[in-house]
């Protein structure tokens, strides 16, 4: 018997720093089914990054990595990384090239469409058109993304609300260009051995059984705007009866600008290094076993401008703890308001403040409100929901070219 020709998947994202878009591809090129073959191609992370290779490692994927695709736009080494793409796909001869993020979005795209690749397909993980950029660049942005979607198959939206964004607020593409595929994880380590990580989180920090840990987990960059969730922590710290300590889990440019801030404040504060240290906010820098991290805080927040799907929230819901959020990209499709959590306008010191407050006085509400987090994302956001979503639109695309 003639053995089927298998389907052939050229994946390439943008560089191979921790979060959502390296889960994303690394699920995706680890789990599809034996229809396909898919070869992944990055880029390599900034200095103030921390790599996710550990991620590839630990589910056998050998990616091509292109160190001269980086975050920031250069011309020479964008040109290099173009050259290296179309080789790539020359040799490889993929039936589909899928890009995610931006910067793989404009090189992979432009590569693919000019070696006639059948299927062109674009994950938008969050987008660049508010709260990045002055209205000039941002209108710049805007005409590439245009003029790429004309190039394209289909586009991705990881949610419905990003959809909306894309199609009707920044007019990128038509709405039916664009299908709607959640982010997918294992969630499960999350669940495991919750009350020993919770232990072991709680001793390497000094938490005292009676002291509440709110932390927040992302790239220390603007648009995160972590400022709020400091000015939050430093009205807690003075005006709650309970003992508060706040925890930044990351690293990124903005770090240096955040301790001077916290100077300013005259907030009791360290940076954590090997020695055990008490303060009311500690700057621990990436922790790689974010279940860890997770089992031992007991809220976790999101203070962002912009956002696409925001992961910690995901990974916190998994580990059954209640949230406090800015209302910004996917959240309202990720976190259920006043259910497994508050959801607050972006940049509104007072109600920011007054959820995480709430949250902290009130034990009961604390609990039950995580306890509903698992139960919302157990399945919604699993790796084989994303695996069967994606393998059913590559075949649908792939049709429509015959």
């Amino acid at each position: 018997m003639k053995e089927k020709k298998k389907i052939k998947v050229l994946r390439i994202i943008n560089r191979f720093n921790l979060g959502g878009p390296t889960f994303n591809a690394a699920y995706l090129t680890k789990y599809l089914s034996d229809d396909f073959e898919t070869l992944l191609v990055g880029g390599d992370k900034d200095d103030s990054e921390e790599s996710s290779t550990f991620i590839l490692n630990q589910l056998g994927l050998e990616p091509i990595i292109i160190s001269e695709m980086r975050r920031d736009i250069g011309f020479k080494e964008d040109k290099i990384a173009y050259q290296k793409l179309k080789k790539i796909i020359q040799e490889f001869k993929p039936d589909i090239v899928h890009t995610h993020a931006s910067k793989a979005g404009t090189l992979g795209r432009m590569a693919a469409a000019k070696c006639k690749v059948p299927v062109i397909v674009h994950t938008f993980h969050g987008h660049v058109f508010h709260s990045y950029f002055g209205k000039t660049k941002t209108a710049i942005f805007k005409n590439i993304e245009r003029y790429l979607a004309r190039k394209s198959s289909a586009i991705i939206a990881i949610s419905d609300i990003q959809k909306r964004e894309l199609s009707e607020e920044h007019k990128i593409c038509k709405t039916s260009k664009i299908k709607v595929v959640p982010l997918g994880f294992d969630l499960s380590r999350f669940q495991e051995n919750q009350a020993e990580k919770r232990s072991s989180f709680r001793h390497h920090y000094l938490l005292d059984d009676d002291e509440i840990a709110i932390g927040i987990i992302g790239r220390l960059v603007p648009i995160k705007n972590h400022q709020l969730f400091i000015d939050a922590v430093n009205q807690l710290t003075k005006k709650s009866n309970k003992k508060v300590r706040a925890f930044i889990i990351g690293d990124g440019e903005e770090k240096e600008h955040l301790l001077n801030y916290c100077k300013e404040l005259k907030l009791d504060f360290i940076e954590f290094n090997k020695e055990p240290q008490k303060a009311n906010l500690t700057f621990t820098s990436w922790i790689k076993e974010i279940d860890w991290a997770n089992a031992g805080l007991d809220i976790i927040a999101l203070s962002s401008l912009n956002e696409g799907t925001p992961v910690s929230l995901i990974e916190a819901q998994a580990s059954n703890k209640p949230i406090v959020t800015t209302n910004v990209g996917g959240v309202e499709n990720v976190v259920l308001n006043n259910q497994t959590g508050f959801i607050v306008p972006p940049n509104d010191l007072k109600q920011f403040y007054n959820a995480l407050n709430q949250l902290v006085e009130d034990d009961d509400l604390r609990i039950s409100m995580g306890k509903e987090g698992w139960n919302h994302v157990k399945e919604k956001f699993h790796y084989t929901r994303l695996i069967n979503d994606i393998e059913k639109l590559y075949v649908s695309l792939l049709n429509n070219t015959k």
